[in-house]
């Protein structure tokens, strides 16, 4: 009878196992079965170079060895005494087989772009039974994977196939993930990892130093970028133009007053696309004519505008002003003059200035369009029996269509009549009418003359006398009249438009 038969057994791939069977007493032939099937006669198991029958066979023991046991190693043994007609109880070998180390797809190095989820695939093959397979993090174990197992051809063994995801504010640049898988065969288990690389495009700030600063003065544009990949590319711009000749991080100028009205761009890029960011510049600078004024000719009675804009950093001031006045007429870019006068025709002053840093001016001009306004001196001198002339100064916009003399019942508005003569000159102030009397007579002092000059807004008459000079009469040598450019002291419209010489 059997003092030891074979029991139950779970075994490790590769490793040694022993099925004990011990029959004293018995020295007949003893056959060890498996899975129906003997393994040869005695112990002689020549077909199966790893199987071998241990033991001292004087004492009825026959022990089968298996080296190194393989997954086909799994079945059921029997130990049968032949001429007893005994066999042992079936004994179920079962060979556990460890997985294959696991693989985590696209390790050790995991990229993926910024704002995109994570999504990682674990496989441990070849295992029996089969893996399960955990994921850690900072020595935390991942919830929410989810898990397939795949039978293989030889029926025994399968594969196992984790899938972890991690949205992506549950992820970090720099991260090491754990996929570790066991089964009854390595109960501690298999580990790899993986480090996650999160790319992104260039990070980039834009430092600009001195500000503010004053035009004239060097700046230095500073680009600093946190990028991964790395950077591969800086470029600069002005005002969307490419600043050629600058490649690295860093830009210095000396700025002028365009540096705050056009800003200054610094465009990082890397392979995954780029990143721009642009500065204006604190840049002090005096006024400088951004609309500039257009001198005006307008009707009498009508509205006068003048539009001046100036820029200027900081805040400028702006102050209207009539030339010679010292009257501030406006604040504003806008002066308006309402319902005109003759008297308001002039320069007009459109002055800015930025505190501490600089003042600027334009100058425009109104003209007034109306009737013709005559100056002159009423009563002018000569000698007697000398040549003599009287004067008018028309100012008239626009120019005078006519321009006429009068005295008694003559009329003359050029040319030569008789002992006079009458002539006139442009100048840029108006026209200069004259009359010049040959050979002074009496009856000269006692004639009232009349200069009128008419445009199409209407016309001005001034009534002059002739008085005589100083001194004796008929003297010799040179006369005491003098006349300049400026020859008489002008006055406000006093006269009427017309006289009686009657």
């Amino acid at each position: 009878m059997f003092s030891q038969q074979p029991q139950d057994l779970v075994v490790v791939a590769g490793q040694p196992v022993t099925l004990p069977c011990t029959i004293p007493g018995y020295h007949g032939v003893v056959l060890w079965i498996k899975d129906g099937l003997a393994l040869g006669v005695g112990r002689d198991l020549s077909g199966y170079p790893r199987y071998t029958v241990i033991g001292d066979h004087g004492s009825g023991e026959h022990h089968l060895r298996i080296q190194r046991v393989e997954l086909m190693d799994d079945a059921v043994f029997e130990c049968q005494a032949v001429q007893a007609a005994m066999r042992s109880r079936p004994a179920r070998l079962t060979v556990l087989v460890p997985p294959d180390d696991p693989v985590i797809s696209g390790a050790p190095v995991v990229s993926l772009r910024a704002g995109d989820p994570l999504n990682l695939t674990c496989h441990a093959d070849n295992a029996k039974p089969a893996a399960s397979i955990i994921w850690i993090r900072n020595e935390e174990v991942l919830n929410g994977a989810m898990y397939s197992k795949t039978l293989l051809r030889d029926g025994r063994r399968e594969s196992t196939v984790s899938t972890l995801y991690l949205s992506p504010s549950n992820i970090e640049t720099g991260q090491q993930i754990i996929c570790k898988a066991s089964n009854k065969a390595v109960p501690n288990g298999k580990e790899t990892s993986v480090m996650i690389d999160i790319q992104h495009l260039p990070l980039v700030n834009l430092s600009v130093e001195p500000q503010p600063v004053l035009e004239g003065n060097l700046v230095k544009f500073h680009c600093s970028a946190k990028a991964n990949p790395p950077v591969t590319l800086y470029r600069w711009a002005k005002g969307g133009s490419i600043i050629k000749d600058v490649s690295g991080d860093t830009y210095e100028v000396l700025v002028d007053h365009s540096f705050f009205t056009e800003p200054v761009s610094c465009e990082v890029t890397n392979s995954l696309g780029s990143t721009n960011i642009s500065r204006n510049v604190d840049v002090y600078f005096g006024p400088r004519m951004a609309a500039e004024p257009q001198s005006l000719q307008v009707d009498l009675g009508s509205d006068a505008v003048f539009n001046c804009a100036w820029t200027g950093n900081p805040s400028l001031t702006i102050v209207w002003m009539k030339r010679g006045s010292g009257v501030v007429l406006s604040n504003e870019n806008l002066l308006t003059l309402k319902s005109v006068r003759q008297e308001d025709a002039g320069k007009y002053v459109c002055r800015a200035v930025v505190p501490r840093v600089g003042a600027g001016e334009k100058e425009v001009s109104l003209t007034v369009n109306g009737p013709p306004t005559i100056s002159s001196t009423q009563t002018q001198q000569a000698l007697h029996g000398e040549k003599g002339q009287i004067k008018c100064f028309i100012r008239s916009t626009p120019p005078p269509d006519r321009i006429a003399w009068s005295w008694k019942e003559t009329v003359l508005e050029s040319g030569t009549s008789g002992r006079y003569t009458v002539e006139t000159v442009n100048t840029d102030e108006g026209v200069i009418s004259t009359l010049t009397m040959s050979n002074i007579v009496p009856a000269d002092f006692q004639t009232i003359y009349n200069c009128t000059a008419w445009n199409s807004f209407g016309s001005d008459t001034e009534i002059i006398r002739l008085k005589e000079q100083g001194g004796s009469q008929g003297s010799t040598g040179s006369t005491f009249l003098f006349f300049t450019n400026t020859p008489f002291s002008f006055k406000p419209l006093t006269s009427p438009l017309c006289s009686c010489t009657h």
